[in-house]
């Protein structure tokens, strides 16, 4: 089994107002992640105090991890993205997501690929931020889903794709995204998809865990523990995962 959590952490500024690293770690170690995708990291921000927050929560976790700068204010600011594992993960794509001329497509959004090694086979992660924008929005979830990044020779199944994708599951992203990739939230009948932001009171459904086809779904769950609910504006999903047998990995390849 394998344990993935999407989390969009708000730069480790909670509801409260307050900066803390160590908070947003202890929710994650909660739960028990194998594999952490984080949305809105700050590095050497004069805002959070010149740190990596990335290195940090990792450090914390004992985890291995890649950051990806979608954003950088100054010359040595950066704003992004990254993937934790406990295992052995290599980063193969981290780039800059399509964006379009709108009022609202004010900030570069990307996304961050790695394969991470679980039990002998690879899997591949992908971790993204979508913009604000439905036509920013479009052209990103259709690049991701193309040459680039899903479909890449090297981006074999097992495919994991995650993250805060600013999208209700009523959205052409989202059903862009369904084509070929199955909701964790959507996958153990009888369950109904909880939302996941804002924090407090979760009306919206915008954190997706999207896998290929052959894994297998045990559980999967909207963090909304009192800690959760005030580290970030933003809940974490979680989903234990089985990786396809070796026949579906075979039919699917």
């Amino acid at each position: 089994m394998i344990r993935i959590m999407t989390y969009n952490v708000h730069g480790c500024v909670g509801c409260d107002g307050r900066l803390d690293h160590a908070r947003i770690a202890e929710v994650i170690a909660a739960e028990g992640a194998d594999v952490v995708a984080l949305q809105e990291l700050d590095v050497s921000r004069e805002r959070s105090g010149r740190v990596h927050q990335a290195r940090i929560i990792a450090d914390l976790l004992n985890m291995q991890f890649h950051f990806h700068p979608a954003h950088r204010i100054r010359e040595e600011e950066e704003y992004g993205d990254a993937l934790l594992a406990r295992w052995p993960l290599r980063l193969r794509r981290a780039a800059e997501l399509p964006t379009v001329k709108e009022r609202l497509a004010f900030e570069p959004r990307g996304a961050l690929w790695s394969s991470i090694t679980v039990n002998g086979r690879e899997i591949q992660v992908i971790n993204t931020h979508l913009g604000l924008s439905n036509n920013e929005r479009k052209a990103q979830i259709a690049a991701l889903m193309g040459a680039d990044w899903l479909q890449h020779a090297d981006c074999t199944p097992p495919r994991v794709l995650c993250g805060d994708f600013n999208a209700l599951p009523c959205s052409a992203v989202y059903k862009r995204a369904c084509r070929g990739m199955s909701d964790t939230q959507r996958m153990l009948p009888g369950q109904r998809p909880k939302a996941t932001f804002p924090s407090r009171w979760p009306l919206v459904r915008l954190d997706y865990i999207f896998v290929s086809a052959g894994f297998t779904c045990d559980h999967v769950r909207v963090v909304n523990t009192p800690l959760a609910r005030v580290a970030s504006d933003h809940l974490p999903l979680v989903a234990d995962l089985h990786l396809p047998t070796d026949a579906e990995f075979k039919a699917e390849t």
